[in-house]
């Protein structure tokens, strides 16, 4: 009964992560290089417009440093679930 809850504990946590996540990467790639890019604009970095840059490359910095964030997250979910009596597994879908 534990590990049903663990494991379901293990995955709403997990999703919990994956939602949050991409909802910023959404808000940074499809809105600020999309939605307020009039607004962005208005401001420059080394020549450019704000606008520009977050359209062509701050999504993907954005993305990069989600995957770095989604690893440290998930580095700790697992430490957290992670029962020292076992060969160091997670909780699975085998019940």
């Amino acid at each position: 009964m534990k590990e049903e809850r663990d494991y379901r504990a293990y995955w709403k946590t997990n999703l919990r992560y994956l939602f949050i996540l991409l909802t910023a990467w959404f808000l940074v790639s499809y809105g600020c290089g999309i939605l307020f890019v009039d607004e962005l604009d208005e401001i420059k970095i080394g020549g450019f417009k704000l606008g520009f840059w977050f359209a062509q490359q701050g999504s993907i910095f954005a993305f990069v440093i989600i995957i770095y964030i989604y690893i440290y997250l998930m580095n700790k979910l697992d430490a957290k679930y992670k029962d020292d009596n076992e060969d160091d597994s997670l909780p699975t879908a085998e019940h």
